[in-house]
């Protein structure tokens, strides 16, 4: 098939899903066949253009052109082709999940449920493939508002509430900041094409490229950079499938991911060497980091928990970013797809917990290590990848990211990711030593000087489609630790 069709058909097919999805409601069985279906073609056409670019292709498609010198452009690249594996992966293994927490739950509203997660793949697929600026912005925008409804799915006071703030927030910070760095760009740089090398060298006076650089940082909202991170403890009021697209498979992914774009075809990471423009970023996202882990080991609420783990893990990529190094850019493009796959691994555990028991905060949680020892398994596993310990993915992405804070010489940022690799070990750990060594809370009598009723013995894991995605994540954890250098070389060109 030609690269370029191909290229368009990872937007189309998700989108032509979700019309099946919409016309299949009335019969689940169906409806989850064609989720599962679309993700399964999409999957195999975005590793079908892997195949091309790692032969040498460079497939390319323009969508329309708004104005002259501006459009809807899709080009294959390596940092684009990372994401997109990603992405189109992990949404198989979502999938499946989703089918079990849904129906395990009896959550309501399950079609639009199906076809706004394909509306948001779709997205993600534009954000990936995304030929400039312009581009990218509009997919990074309908990706916010195509995981709205999901934010707000439950319907309750509660979830209006978070939803509105993540919507406030993200298109607050895109319009606000982020828009105003891309007009500002286009007028000084007179394109927005992504292009290796950057594209602002001797267009702008340096003095303002940090200004231009916040404006971008900031107006990405998605990467959860403080200030400007509350929606995304806000949103985990969504069911826990959209937890895990909202951390793993697509939203803040593509959040980091724009940062990295900008960063590397906007800039450039020369002439943000140079300049120094970048050199208060690093305190940004080195606060962010060491703040995020602070405030989750205070949280006992474990999809919270996981929140602010997520911010903090986001901060190591915008910092390997803002370092301006080969090493950097490197070990921040691999923590997309090394966290995104522990993390995915911790929501799911956290959801198949609750399917099963009904169970939120962590200090409810003693002894369920002993009752449900697969899911329990599979978050040691990821917590292991995300602290960044062998034979797990996450040492290679952080070892990369540590050696980029050598080759500047900024030996306080090394200290910053060992601290907070700690830190990742204070709010992770204990959440599976209390699972596996507290011993159950006694039962509640049943009336009144009445003898507690026994407690049960043997297994009381969650549906089965609830605990195998987890346990496939995990071990994709240990697996993409040894095929760790092929995503490197995948990615070198980006810095070459």
């Amino acid at each position: 098939m030609n690269p370029s069709f191909l290229l368009a058909v990872t937007l189309l097919l998700p989108l032509v899903g979700a019309v099946f999805m919409a016309l299949t409601g009335g019969r689940p069985n169906v409806r989850e066949a064609v989720t599962l279906v679309t993700a399964g073609l999409l999957a195999a056409s975005v590793f079908a253009l892997l195949k091309d670019v790692l032969a040498g292709g460079q497939a390319a498609a323009t969508l329309v052109e708004v104005a002259p010198g501006l459009p809807l452009h899709l080009q294959v690249e390596p940092l684009g082709m990372l994401f997109a594996c990603v992405a189109s992966g992990l949404w198989i293994i979502n999938s499946l999940y989703s089918i079990g927490y849904m129906r395990g739950n009896g959550e309501q509203n399950q079609t639009r449920f199906y076809i706004c997660f394909a509306i948001a793949i779709s997205s993600s697929m534009g954000i990936a493939f995304a030929g400039n600026m312009f581009t990218l912005f509009i997919f990074y925008e309908t990706l916010t508002l195509s995981t709205y409804p999901l934010v707000a799915h439950k319907g309750t006071d509660e979830a209006k509430r978070g939803a509105r703030v993540y919507l406030g927030l993200l298109m607050g910070t895109s319009i606000g900041f982020q828009m105003v760095a891309i007009i500002w760009t286009w007028i000084a740089a007179g394109t927005l094409d992504f292009t290796v090398g950057g594209i602002l060298r001797d267009k702008i006076d340096p003095t303002l490229l940090p200004i231009l650089l916040a404006l971008y940082m900031f107006g990405i909202g998605k990467a959860a950079l403080m200030p400007f991170h509350r929606w995304l403890p806000s949103a985990m009021v969504a069911p826990t499938p959209v937890s895990a697209l909202l951390h793993a498979v697509a939203v803040v992914k593509a959040g980091v991911f724009t940062v990295l774009k900008v960063i590397v075809y906007i800039f450039g990471i020369d002439l943000l060497a140079e300049t120094g423009a970048s050199q208060w970023l690093i305190g940004v996202a080195a606060f962010t980091m060491l703040a995020a882990s602070l405030v989750a080991m205070t949280k006992d609420n474990l999809k919270a928990r996981l929140a602010y783990s997520t911010i903090s893990q986001l901060s190591y990529i915008v910092l390997g970013a803002a370092l301006a190094t080969s090493f950097g850019i490197l070990g921040g493009a691999l923590h997309i797809a090394t966290h995104a796959m522990g993390k995915i691994t911790l929501f799911m555990c956290a959801g198949a917990i609750y399917v099963a028991t009904h169970k939120t905060e962590i200090s409810q949680m003693d002894g369920l290590g002993r009752k449900m020892p697969f899911t329990y398994a599979a978050f040691l596993v990821g917590s292991l990848s995300i602290i960044g310990l062998p034979p797990l993915a996450g040492v290679w992405s952080k070892w990369y990211l540590a050696m980029g804070a050598v080759e500047t010489g900024v030996w306080m940022v090394v200290a910053f990711y060992m601290i907070s690799s700690l830190l990742n070990v204070a709010y992770l750990i204990p959440v599976v030593a209390r699972g596996f060594f507290r011993p159950s809370p006694n039962p509640v009598p049943q009336s009144v000087g009445a003898a507690a009723a026994p407690a049960k013995d043997g297994l009381e894991e969650a549906p089965l489609l609830c605990v195998l995605p987890p346990c496939l994540t995990a071990a994709g954890c240990v697996i993409l630790f040894f095929y760790a250098d092929e995503v490197i070389d995948l990615l070198r060109p980006i810095v070459s």
